[in-house]
């Protein structure tokens, strides 16, 4: 009662909308902030930023020691290091490589991937777009991007890194942005979008 009271005169509505006003004003002026800083970081970037493309050796015939690999980390049965090996997690070895003498090791693995690109397992995705063979049309796909699109890219250093981030993003793979154009193969790193499959 004193409560519905109190909130009827005036003055005391005048505060709370001089308090929301305040708020709203200054999260406003934080969020442009912020949009200035990304901006300015992305313009401060190398406009001639180029891909590391590592030339691949084979390990199994190679005295190559490495000490350590990336790997694409999330999958739960499935793993693919950055020399392009897909392994069981249970091949994994500590230094994050694919022991490439276990039986399910297989490099450069394009078992579930279309001729377009798209996969259907994540980690076949990364390991066929690894392919050398494969820097062409990754280039021609960066310098094809949009430039909003090409900002999304513009934190990756390497071949690793373009193939996690091409397979895990790729837009081309939804429709109406719900539902998948073929959702058995859409993990894509080629040009073209999967084929649209009727519902």
């Amino acid at each position: 009662m004193v409560l519905r009271r109190l909130l009827r005169k005036r003055w005391v509505l005048g505060v709370v909308f001089g308090l929301s006003l305040i708020y709203f004003l200054t999260s406003t002026l934080k969020q442009e902030e912020r949009t200035i800083r990304d901006r300015t970081l992305l313009q401060a970037r190398d406009p001639e930023h180029r891909i590391a493309w590592k030339v691949r050796f084979s390990l199994g015939n190679s005295s190559r020691q490495i000490t350590q690999c990336r790997n694409s980390i999330q999958g739960q049965a499935l793993l693919t290091d950055e020399l392009g090996y897909v392994c069981e997690r249970k091949d994994l070895l500590v230094n994050g490589c694919c022991n490439v003498n276990a039986p399910s090791s297989r490099q450069y693995m394009c078992k579930s991937c279309l001729l377009n690109g798209c996969c259907s397992v994540y980690e076949h995705c990364v390991s066929c777009c690894l392919q050398p063979d494969k820097q062409l049309l990754l280039e021609r796909f960066l310098n094809r991007a949009a430039e909003g699109f090409q900002n999304l890219f513009t934190a990756v250093e390497d071949h690793f890194e373009l193939c996690l981030a091409k397979c895990r993003t790729s837009s081309q793979s939804v429709q109406h942005e719900n539902t998948y154009r073929n959702p058995q193969a859409k993990y894509c790193y080629g040009e073209s979008p999967p084929e649209l499959l009727p519902i």
